[in-house]
């Protein structure tokens, strides 16, 4: 292959220990080092030998994969990829087409396995995509939940099926639903999630009664952001709200649990959860304030008790993580229970020898991961964990190394078969990155170990052994933080637009703390609860947590979390193929990662200032923002904070808009008569224009001036106008004035005979959250470019938005105005 009779020689890919490094034929080639050189061709390099050289080195490389069974890392990615793939179309496609394509590809693949060239492997990927395309159809079919259509203020009757207490001492409810009130609603969700002010805890299990505003999930804030909606649906809560007076525990049973087989599984659900409300409540009456909180959360999940400024310091400081039970609390968790028992079994000399006490230590971890994971809530971090962490363990009992990506392909393709929408959430993305990154860096690390000692000859002294001990303890919390820290940034770009630039100063000082006190005073704790003998481990516990929130604090007073704006599209799939070749791969094809990585950055920071919309309005029509000159121009004088939060780190705008200007309209009273009378007179129209109008016209550029609860109008430095209503009724007179009229009612047309244009509530329903960009003076039209968070979407999950509860049907039309804006905004 290589011309000249020259042989290739190949450096081996593993000694057996004792043995030199050196080169020599092996079985299967390895792309490291003793490929042919350059000086070895004939000179000049023609096109066909340097064809045949990087044929070659990619043959070898490849080789080298295979060998070591990296390819099958590449499943779960592809199982993944196929979910991504189904979660992200507009329409819903055939359960009956996808299985059809899937057994298709499936038997072609095993039927060509054996033959050469690329047609295998693109079968297998094929069938990989559309298994991941299945399960996520599946997944979505088991889930049904019904999401309630439109806020509505209704009296409920449920059984609470969580609760969970908040830093102000309110309480949060899941509650299922046995029947709606006043009005009686005709398609209720299932579950809903509600928050009570004052009065006393429910028990779980109790049937309550209440008056309560419900109100569907939030979707995107704008195109391209966060859809809560799809959570939602998933986790089969249909809506959220919050009673108006604490409810009232009543003595209606639900109907038919038992028959439905609710009542075991119910009853056992129900057992757990109080079992993990008492260790909760135990910690943080031990404990205490806010470090009782955060170590209540950290061994149950319940974090609503931390207040809103610890929670904001953890997240500045990049120590958000801990909160949550993710990988590290049970890495820690397990980690200390398996060594310890293994110190108290080497205690036990004649035992040790005679009993596997490494098996056995695992499997007493395995029981304790268990339980960590049953008195965690079922979070979705701690299931991820739990399964990481099982897998690992059961290598041991296998004699089996437990430290390795194959492992992490297993519990990655346990979470897929169950739950592949797991896969769209920045809490699976950013666990499963951050733990890739480090065994594939600790791999790494221990074949380069692993050469070195091989080469190192004679016995080191003492001293030098035990500053090596200690360097490798000090530079593996600083290796690791850098490596977590790094590999998380993708996708906390993506999904929060920020990056925290001190994380890794707060990690180093943190860890320590959660690794020798937190951690190992905690499990001592918990195993000594039941005999109520925990409270002193817990108050050095309450300690350690005390000190990590000061860490916390602290870096978060140096302003460490930075901006980056809403990525490109192309960002996210582009980094983390990248990051996968980089990781996954262990040849030197590994390195094709780094150029991706970084198009992927650049890209991403070329678009980061470029395409900035005009005007911004959210999905209820009550805030919008004209964007001017670097200034944010809003429609409340306090704008809510969630909604306003994402558009700052999305379009890096001000953290703090300009707010509008209030005009006096008249005495409270005389506005509460205007709003509240059913049918206004010509008069009274005429003269809410004329004000509207004297406003446009004596508005500085970009300011809102609005008056209270009725209208705001602001003029464009381009000279859009555009009025914001909150009474439909004033909508014909403002589509006569303004170039753009946003209602955040119902109307009795959905477009304006002037040509404005119209986006009323019912079309913003539709529609989602909309980013708008003027044509300018030069051009016919007012809207040059028009974005939609929901435009075209019919998915399971957003089918709520067009469901009209008046006709008991799904509306899908829009106007064809908004449709051909949309269209050519594409």
């Amino acid at each position: 292959m290589l011309g000249h009779g020259e042989k290739q020689h190949f450096e081996y890919a593993e000694t057996r220990p004792g043995s030199l490094p050196g080169t020599h034929e092996i079985l299967f080639p390895v792309c490291r080092t003793g490929d042919v050189a350059a000086r070895d061709l004939p000179a000049p390099v023609s096109w066909p030998n340097l064809k045949v050289v990087i044929t070659g080195k990619l043959t070898a490389c490849l080789a080298e994969e295979r060998a070591f069974g990296h390819d099958f890392l590449f499943v779960p990615v592809f199982i993944g990829c196929g979910a991504i793939l189904w979660f992200s179309l507009d329409v819903t496609p055939s359960s009956f087409v996808l299985a059809i394509a899937l057994l298709l590809a499936a038997a072609l693949a095993l039927f060509i396995r054996y033959d050469t060239g690329l047609s295998p492997a693109g079968c297998s990927i094929a069938a990989f995509l559309l298994l991941g395309m299945l399960l996520a159809d599946l997944e979505t079919r088991r889930a049904g939940t019904v999401v309630l259509d439109t806020p509505v203020t209704t009296t409920i009757i449920g059984t609470v099926l969580r609760r969970e207490v908040d830093a102000r001492g309110d309480w949060r409810y899941v509650v299922r639903l046995i029947a709606t009130e006043t009005p009686k609603l005709s398609r209720p969700p299932e579950k809903v999630a509600l928050l009570a002010r004052g009065g006393e805890p429910v028990a779980l299990g109790a049937t309550i009664r209440g008056k309560a505003r419900l109100s569907p999930p939030s979707g995107p804030a704008l195109p391209g952001l966060n859809d809560f909606a799809f959570a939602s649906y998933f986790k089969g809560m249909g809506a959220t709200g919050f009673f108006y007076r604490p409810p009232q525990v009543t003595t209606v049973s639900p109907e038919g649990d038992i028959a439905a087989g609710r009542g075991v599984m119910e009853w056992a659900d129900m057992g757990l959860y109080r079992l993990r409300s008492a260790i909760a409540e135990r910690i943080r009456g031990t404990i205490g304030g806010d470090a009782g909180a955060f170590a209540a959360s950290i061994v149950t999940d319940e974090r609503q008790a931390i207040s809103v400024e610890t929670m904001e310091a953890l997240r500045l400081s990049g120590l958000a993580h801990i909160v949550a039970i993710s990988g590290l609390n049970m890495a820690l968790a397990a980690g200390i229970f398996f060594v310890g028992l293994r110190l108290v079994f080497s205690l036990f000399p004649a035992f040790a020898q005679r009993w596997p006490v490494k098996k056995i230590s695992a499997f007493a971890a395995l029981l304790m991961t268990l339980a960590y994971y049953l008195i965690s809530g079922f979070a979705v971090s701690a299931e991820r964990a739990w399964l990481m962490m099982s897998v690992m363990l059961i290598a041991v009992l296998f004699d089996q190394p437990s430290l390795s990506l194959r492992n992490v392909a297993l519990s990655a393709l346990v979470i897929l078969a169950f739950s592949p929408s797991e896969i769209m959430g920045p809490s699976f993305q950013m666990s499963f990155a951050a733990t890739i990154a480090l065994v594939s860096a600790y791999a790494w690390w221990s074949r380069s170990r692993g050469n070195h000692e091989r080469l190192s000859i004679g016995r080191r002294p003492a001293w030098m052994r035990v500053g090596q001990t200690a360097g490798a303890i000090i530079g593996g919390v600083i290796v690791t933080s850098l490596i977590g820290g790094l590999s998380t940034a993708i996708y906390s770009a993506e999904h929060f637009h920020r990056v925290t630039t001190y994380g890794l100063f707060a990690n180093l000082a943190a860890m320590p703390l959660m690794s020798l006190i937190v951690m190992p005073f905690g499990l001592v704790a918990m195993l000594l609860m039941p005999f109520g003998l925990d409270a002193p481990f817990l108050k050095i516990m309450g300690y350690g947590m005390a000190l990590v929130i000061e860490v916390a604090q602290e870096v978060a007073s140096w302003g460490g979390s930075a901006a980056t704006g809403r990525p490109h599209g192309w960002f996210i799939g582009l980094a983390s193929a990248g990051f996968l070749l980089l990781t996954l791969l262990r040849s030197r094809l590994a390195l094709l990662g780094i150029p991706i990585l970084l198009f992927a950055f650049g890209l991403s920071a070329t678009m980061a200032y470029r395409d900035v919309p005009h005007l911004l309005i959210h999905e209820d029509g009550e805030l919008v923002a004209l964007l001017e000159d670097g200034k944010a121009y809003t429609t409340r004088t306090r704008p809510q904070g969630f909604v306003y939060g994402q558009w700052q780190r999305a379009l890096l705008l001000p953290e703090q808009p300009v707010p509008p200007v209030i005009v006096e309209t008249g005495t409270a009273a005389t506005r509460v008569a205007l709003t509240a009378r059913p049918k206004l007179t010509p008069q009274e129209l005429s003269t809410v224009a004329r004000q509207m109008t004297a406003a446009l016209k004596d508005a500085e550029p970009g300011v809102f001036t609005c008056a209270k609860d009725i209208w705001c109008v602001a003029r464009a430095g381009s000279g859009e106008w555009i009025v914001v209503l909150e009474d439909g009724r004033f909508a014909g007179k403002a589509c006569d004035i303004a170039d753009i009229v946003v209602v955040s009612r119902r109307t009795s047309f959905s477009q304006c005979r002037s040509g404005a244009l119209l986006l009323n509530r019912d079309i913003l329903r539709r529609i989602g959250s909309v980013e708008m960009s003027f044509a300018g003076s030069e051009q016919p039209a007012v809207v040059g470019r028009l974005r939609a968070a929901i435009a075209g979407v019919d998915r399971p999950w957003s089918e709520h938005r067009y469901y009209d509860w008046k006709s008991g049907s799904f509306e899908h039309d829009v106007p064809e105005n908004i449709r051909q804006l949309l269209a050519t905004s594409q």
